[in-house]
């Protein structure tokens, strides 16, 4: 199996070195990753479940798409691609800031502690994601306001 690598920045968001992914995430080392939110044209947000089986946050609801750029490439190349592998789709991505997201996953016992950068899109059609690639479990669109109702807060199913 091919092991994937993560930029390690400092607080900055500055490159510092390089990490094997799960190397950085057993030790909570700070690096570089994205986060992708995806609106319909009704307003509502994307959301899909992880797979049961990931190797880490298993099961849980996220956003449309997060993870990290390969160490030299852009982070705005970085989502296209990762958009296109796990839903299966293209569209316009527009980097709206940046913050630092540190969660530590209690089943796997793994750390995100991530320099995160956040990119806003707009999709409306249908979702072709992979089902058999166990990245995602299921995929759909909410409206804001469930969102920040009980399904956000009433458990720790989100991540």
């Amino acid at each position: 199996m091919k092991k994937d690598f993560v930029v390690l920045v400092n607080k900055q968001g500055r490159r510092i070195g390089v990490a094997e992914k799960l190397e950085a995430h057993r030790q909570a080392l700070l690096h570089r990753a994205f986060s992708i939110f995806l609106f319909n044209e009704k307003g509502e947000m994307l959301l899909q479940r992880r797979a049961k089986d990931k190797y880490h946050f298993a099961g849980l609801w996220s956003n449309a798409c997060c993870s990290h750029p390969r160490p030299g490439e852009k982070t705005s190349l970085a989502a296209d691609r990762r958009l296109k592998e796990e839903l299966g789709i293209e569209c316009l991505l527009k980097k709206e800031g940046q913050f630092t997201y540190k969660a530590t996953d209690e089943v796997s016992g793994l750390t995100e502690h991530e320099f995160d950068f956040i990119f806003i899109g707009k999709y409306s059609e249908e979702i072709p994601f992979n089902k058999k690639d166990q990245l995602l479990l299921l995929v759909f669109y909410v409206l804001r306001c469930f969102i920040y109702s009980d399904f956000a807060f009433s458990d720790s199913s989100v991540t």
